[in-house]
């Protein structure tokens, strides 16, 4: 049987569900295929910068997502040399500074149950993308076909509608990244900052989301031995050593003592080369990408999760722009508005995914160096400098829908 939509989006991540959202609110229907047989949260948390609650209040949801996380007041990193800190830089409320760390299963809850209840599709997995004149034909994984006026690909890394489009698979950055997720019955105790730490070829960061959960990331540059690491209690103790050699206070140690070793996640940084988003094919026709799908970056900023929520914005307003630009019910019309409407879209955001995965990628070979002399600069001068240029990509406004 085959279904005809005016809108799919590929994939219910931040993503699809901060498109559809956008759309929703714009009052235009879409329908959003996760292969998946239920919402997945992986990842746990990430760092949500002013920039990213502003397009959370564009969408209608900022305040209820604020009542369950905590602000943070700060960026505090501490000296490699001596486990101290070294560095410490206010996030002034005054200034539009605002970040906290978001929990990600919470946040795909409260878009979720803000679409109309028939939205979300599980277990719907798109295995291939095919072209009937100015619609697209999708071929489910149950078989089923789906016939749709937009497609829209939100769906990851690896996804299938990117590379439909003809753009090049992420690229392995040379390193690797481990997230977790610790839970404190009775109070963590932590003050509310993002803490940062860096040692000999690692960087890591513990972020508190409220008065007993923390989220924790490191990132490395891995040997052989260690490139497909996947147990548990060895990726546990591969960072444990980490920070005992880098003279990590033990209260942050316990934090990864403390972590469910089932739930550890290790996998490749991966990025999309950033002259591809100026002269790949971002969208063709009625076709485009958002979130990773679009900029895969190293997490070195902290605006994966905060770029992708942009991505939805900016999206929804363009395209519910260009459906409504006109009323005649004339089908090639109807395309052409479609096609430059998302092409408005893309060149509003190349740049700043453009931006991002370059200043991250940059950001992360500085931070994460073992060569003597930069780790050298990193003590003295460029702490300080690195972290107020996560600041800086902060002030980002998507504006509104």
């Amino acid at each position: 049987m085959e279904a005809i939509e005016d809108i799919v989006i590929v994939g219910a991540g931040l993503a699809g569900l901060a498109t559809a959202l956008g759309l929703h609110r714009k009052g235009v229907k879409s329908v959003v295929l996760e292969s998946s047989d239920v919402l997945r949260a992986a990842g746990f948390a990430f760092s949500t910068w002013a920039n990213a609650w502003r397009a959370l209040d564009a969408l209608g949801v900022g305040d209820e997502l604020r009542h369950h996380h905590l602000h943070l007041e700060g960026l505090t990193v501490y000296s490699e040399s001596n486990g101290e800190v070294g560095t410490k830089i206010p996030f002034t409320a005054n200034e539009g500074l605002e970040i906290r760390c978001l929990q990600r299963d919470l946040l795909l809850k409260t878009l979720a149950k803000e679409l109309p209840s028939d939205t979300i599709r599980y277990s719907s997995k798109v295995v291939s993308i095919e072209e009937s004149d100015n619609v697209k034909i999708l071929q489910l994984v149950d078989g089923s076909t789906l016939r749709t006026k937009v497609l829209i690909g939100c769906d990851g890394v690896n996804s299938v509608v990117s590379k439909w489009l003809g753009l090049k698979k992420a690229s392995f950055s040379g390193r690797s990244g481990i997230r977790g997720f610790a839970e404190f019955p009775d109070g963590h105790g932590f003050d509310a900052n993002f803490f940062q730490f860096f040692g000999e070829g690692f960087k890591a960061g513990i972020l508190p989301c409220d008065d007993k959960m923390v989220y924790w990331f490191f990132t490395w540059s891995p040997s052989f031995k260690d490139k497909k690491m996947e147990d548990g209690v060895e990726i546990q103790q591969l960072v444990i050593n980490k920070f005992k050699e880098a003279k990590v206070p033990q209260n942050f140690i316990k934090v990864i003592e403390k972590s469910d070793i089932n739930g550890l996640l290790c996998s490749p940084l991966r990025l999309r080369w950033p002259l591809e988003l100026l002269y790949g094919n971002i969208c063709k026709s009625n076709v485009t990408v958002t979130g990773d799908a679009f900029h895969p970056m190293t997490p070195d900023l902290g605006q994966g999760g905060c770029s992708a929520l942009e991505d939805g914005v900016v999206l929804a307003r363009c395209l519910s722009e260009a459906l409504k630009g006109g009323n005649n019910g004339d089908a090639k019309e109807e395309h052409v508005r479609v096609r430059l409407g998302l092409e408005k879209y893309v060149k509003e955001r190349k740049w700043r995914g453009f931006d991002l995965i370059t200043t991250s990628y940059v950001l992360g070979i500085l931070q994460q160096s073992d060569n003597t002399f930069i780790r050298f600069l990193r003590e003295k001068v460029l702490a300080g400098i690195l972290g107020r240029a996560m600041v800086k990509r902060s002030y980002y406004d998507c504006g509104k829908l």
